[in-house]
């Protein structure tokens, strides 16, 4: 965890809020191979940051087994979330799906399904082509985004104002009451 971040974690807990742990996995062959830099991974990063959590990453991974190795060490280091971007089109590389589906336990299909239909209803077609999953690993969250900086804006609109009730759910809580 960088100083700034454990800084502001270290702040939420002391006005007793809740911190989340997320990483960023950033899963693309070109800017692991230094052909180009990760231009969604830091911007995923920022939005995560914005709904409160304590970030870490972009870690940047090529598509397939080196997925699955980083997903199984954000599991042990103990993040609560691990939000990917790239990997989840239909090009014979793409297998962060894949490599995701060998983690969790459970899916949750609807943050899945929610994340490709906003892009849709946004007037991006091609949204819907987009294979990424969501599900727990015990209880991490585990969140597939697209690879483009638009993708993973339009994701996160979708995730952010559930995240922190998802992770709150993961580890047992229960459902707000009202009235």
């Amino acid at each position: 965890m960088s100083s700034d971040a454990w800084a502001e974690a270290v702040e939420e807990a002391a006005h007793g809020r809740p911190v989340i742990r997320a990483l960023v996995i950033t899963v693309s062959n070109r800017a692991a191979a230094g052909v180009y830099e990760d231009k969604s991974g830091p911007v995923l990063a920022g939005l995560l940051a914005e709904t409160g959590c304590a970030v870490d990453g972009p870690v940047v991974v090529p598509d397939g087994e080196p997925v699955e190795a980083a997903l199984r060490d954000a599991i042990a280091a103990g993040y609560q979330v691990v939000v990917t971007t790239g990997g989840t089109g239909l090009t014979p590389g793409d297998r962060t799906p894949e490599m995701t589906r060998n983690i969790i336990d459970r899916e949750i299909p609807g943050i899945a399904e929610s994340i490709r239909a906003a892009g849709v209803a946004a007037g991006i077609p091609s949204a819907m082509l987009s294979r990424g999953l969501a599900g727990l690993a015990g209880q991490v969250l585990i969140v597939n985004l697209p690879g483009s900086s638009g993708g993973v804006k339009d994701g996160m609109r979708v995730l952010g104002p559930v995240l922190a009730h998802a992770v709150d759910q993961a580890r047992g809580g229960d459902h707000p009451r009202s009235g």
